[in-house]
């Protein structure tokens, strides 16, 4: 199958669906702006050497397989699923969910699925079949068509679902028996697409945007004034990226020090700066960081 480009340029796509969000929030961030057409599938962006569709994960996935598309933000669990063929370029970690087994609680002994033919249902054919292989189960697979976590009792012992929280399977009497794969939103890009220099170049410029914006997000700019005798143990408390930006303050009072500190990092180091000596103490956030 002949597939042509659009002018050459490099074809990106766009989730649908849950994604959708978070991906366009990551785009935006980065500075990129989608600017959706009459058509609505169709987007314009201000990112040069771009054209872009709107699609279903699952058709990102087959449609990077098979180089139709040359980038494009899916779940790692489809790309499992389908057996695609694609080459990973960022983990966003957008939408974490979990790929479960799942059965009533009044099914289980000790915990387990009990020894007896059983039937599974699922989106997930390729994840589930391999699982049951893998756990030696006794089992019959039925696919499912959304509303998995509805098949049991009636219809199905168990299931192989996603799920975030674990609530809907709660809501519907079900416990987790194994978790199977972990999943989340990735950037991935055909083989294909990789292997032509100049889409390369360009498919690495949109990378670059979206770790430069993953990476700001777990990053603050913390700014804090200190006078000479403390510097040492001040520059000590924070830790950066690689050294902290030391700047003398007017009239030789002292030191303004700023640094790239992990977001995670602050309810420990904001006290450990005060007890060095620091003052006058500014928490920033930043939007992208580019090493």
């Amino acid at each position: 199958m002949t597939v042509l480009d659009a002018n050459g340029q490099v074809r990106l796509g766009l989730p649908t669906g849950r994604m959708k969000e978070g991906v366009n929030t990551l785009l935006l961030d980065s500075g990129i702006h989608l600017k959706m057409s009459d058509r609505g599938y169709r987007p314009q962006v201000n990112l040069p050497g771009y054209e872009v569709k709107v699609l279903k994960p699952q058709s990102i996935v087959e449609m990077l397989h098979l180089g139709s598309r040359d980038v494009g933000f899916a779940g790692a669990d489809w790309v499992h699923e389908l057996k695609a063929d694609l080459v990973e370029l960022v983990d966003t970690k957008l939408d974490p969910v979990e790929v479960v087994a799942a059965a009533p609680e009044a099914l289980l002994q000790e915990g387990k699925l009990p020894s007896q033919r059983l039937v599974v249902a699922s989106e997930y054919e390729t994840i589930t079949r391999e699982w049951i292989e893998r756990a030696g189960l006794d089992a019959t697979f039925v696919r499912s068509y959304g509303a998995t976590e509805v098949f049991p009792p009636e219809d199905a012992d168990c299931i192989v679902d996603n799920t975030a929280t674990g609530s809907t399977l709660r809501a519907n009497n079900l416990a987790i028996v194994d978790v199977i794969t972990r999943s989340s939103t990735r950037l991935y890009a055909s083989p294909k697409a990789m292997r032509n220099p100049s889409k390369k170049n360009v498919i690495e410029h949109l990378v670059m945007l979206v770790q430069s914006v993953l990476a700001a997000r777990e990053r603050v700019m913390v700014e804090v004034n200190v006078d000479r005798q403390n510097l040492d143990g001040v520059i000590a408390a924070l830790p950066c990226m690689r050294e902290p930006t030391v700047s003398p303050l007017r009239g030789d009072s002292g030191f303004a020090v700023k640094a790239a500190v992990p977001r995670d990092k602050l309810p420990l180091v904001i006290p450990e700066i005060k007890a060095a000596g620091g003052t006058d103490v500014v928490v920033t956030d930043l939007s992208q960081i580019v090493p």
